[in-house]
């Protein structure tokens, strides 16, 4: 969990320079979401395997995949090989996140799991900010590569302690049959609707020839996917799960929330960077608020859940917390002083834990052992789809705006200076959209650097204003989610069993 969570936020401080480097801004947003995209295709089919086959070697080749991604990515000379860099550890890193959580559910009953699901959701907070601060680190000191190989020996570690101390049933491979057809129906959906999200409105109209077969595409194939699982002897995704109404609920609930978690916290350290100047350490260092809000409200959801008979009520303050908490990034301007970003943060940081490992403690325990890395993927899944969703989605809409108000205040102001007789010379100093890094901005002349801070705030926090309704559609879902006890005793004979249908 800990390699998985670092990776994902390594690279929001060192992102900047990395792609400055490598001539490739225009692309930025697909090292993200090369992550992301890899990593969700593969949580179902973690999930899934793991069920049949068992977790332990499951889990040592997703740590191998991810040891082969970073070695990729620290040798990577162009934006391409960086792009398939992050694609790998992200066919890995999707198998982390899954069979970590379903390790703790084969030994640990529901009941007592909050202890433990609790300090996983600490973990990714930890990771919020130690990422972050190690890639300001490296990008600033010693080099952004060693972001990638930071990563070798942790890897190493990791597979030595998974071979040696965990000690879990095995499974026979007899009988079982991997769903091949529908893994490859669903990979095909998931990359069209991230396609069309990323390029709509942004590379492509939305009303092109190229947007409209990727809507189609993902229709198509969504359908075809439905299609194969009911057919499967072992499906992906078996459809009996979306008969549970509390699967249901926590699942189109984690979508939305994914939308709005990961198209917030990837801009933040960048949005720093730029905005208020800050090298790529600092603006790990200004995200310490958040990570201590995490830190602390998934502790406590986790041991109150494991110490009381209520827990429905925290994903539902969770959702509250997370809403003020954007309504605080979406009022900032340029010139705000830097406690209101930190506290902005902290509290969005507190609202994503509260509410975080609850959601896959509900889904857990609404199945049995068998199933629950099964189950456990399926939810995951679709938040990372809005993960997905909500990286491509802020990226291209916050690209948009800010070509169109860096555009527009330029020409304002070289008429303002044509007005006034003065030579708007300064202006050509201004980078292209494709070039504007931290260190590019710091080197404008003050009155044109003022105008590229304040274009670049007005393009990104009201992207944090769109973003609450879906939270609130996520409160009223999270409404009507059961509150069943959860389950107490032993896990005896954990996915020993075939799917219970």
């Amino acid at each position: 969990m800990l390699l998985s969570s670092l990776d994902q936020m390594i690279f929001s401080t060192a992102l900047p320079t990395i792609v400055g480097e490598l001539d490739g801004v225009e692309h930025m947003l697909w090292v993200s979401t090369a992550y992301i995209l890899a990593a969700t295709i593969m949580m179902p089919v973690y999930g899934k395997i793991g069920d049949l086959l068992g977790r332990k070697p499951i889990i040592i080749g997703a740590v191998g995949l991810f040891l082969a991604g970073s070695v990729i990515g620290a040798l990577a000379d162009s934006m391409a090989w960086l792009i398939i860099a992050r694609g790998v550890q992200g066919l890995g890193g999707g198998g982390l996140m899954i069979l970590s959580q379903a390790v703790i559910a084969d030994v640990v009953p529901p009941k007592d799991r909050g202890r433990y699901m609790g300090p996983m959701g600490a973990v990714f907070g930890l990771a919020a900010v130690s990422g972050p601060l190690l890639g300001g680190w490296f990008t600033d000191g010693i080099g952004w590569r060693w972001a990638f190989w930071m990563n070798v020996p942790l890897a190493v570690i990791a597979i030595i302690a998974l071979m040696a101390l965990l000690h879990l049933p095995r499974h026979s491979a007899s009988g079982t049959r991997v769903d091949w057809l529908g893994t490859a129906l669903m990979a095909i959906a998931v990359t069209c609707l991230v396609l069309f999200s990323s390029w709509g409105g942004n590379t492509y109209d939305w009303d092109s020839p190229q947007i409209i077969a990727l809507i189609a595409g993902t229709v198509v194939f969504g359908a075809l996917f439905v299609w194969a699982e009911s057919q499967a002897v072992e499906p992906l995704i078996p459809l009996h799960l979306f008969r549970n109404r509390n699967f249901n609920l926590t699942t189109a609930a984690s979508l939305a929330i994914g939308i709005a978690m990961f198209g917030t916290l990837g801009y933040m350290p960048t949005y720093l960077q730029i905005v208020h100047g800050a090298n790529a350490t600092e603006s790990g260092l200004w995200m310490l608020p958040m990570v201590a809000g995490i830190m602390v409200t998934s502790i406590l959801s986790g041991w109150l859940a494991s110490a009381t008979p209520h827990y429905k009520w925290m994903p539902l303050v969770s959702m509250l917390v997370t809403i003020a908490g954007l309504v605080m990034l979406g009022g900032l301007q340029a010139d705000s002083p830097l406690w209101q970003v930190q506290a902005g943060v902290a509290v969005v940081g507190a609202g994503i834990g509260l509410g975080m490992q609850i959601l896959v403690l509900v889904v857990q325990n609404e199945f049995p052992a068998a199933e629950v890395g099964t189950a456990t993927g399926a939810n995951n899944f679709f938040r990372e789809i809005g993960a997905t969703l909500g990286s491509a989605i802020v990226g291209s809409v916050f690209t948009s705006r800010l070509t169109t108000l860096l555009t527009d205040r330029l020409a304002d102001a070289a008429q303002a200076a044509a007005a006034s007789g003065q030579a708007p010379d300064a202006l050509a100093q201004t980078p292209q959209i494709d070039s504007i890094t931290p260190g590019a901005v710091a080197q404008l002349p003050e009155a044109i650097r003022v105008l590229v801070t304040g274009a670049y705030n007005d393009a990104l926090t009201p992207v944090f204003l769109w973003l609450i309704p879906l939270l609130a559609i996520a409160f009223v879902l999270l409404a009507f989610v059961e509150e069943h006890p959860l389950k107490q005793g032993a896990m005896p004979g954990a996915r020993r069993g075939r799917s219970r249908r």
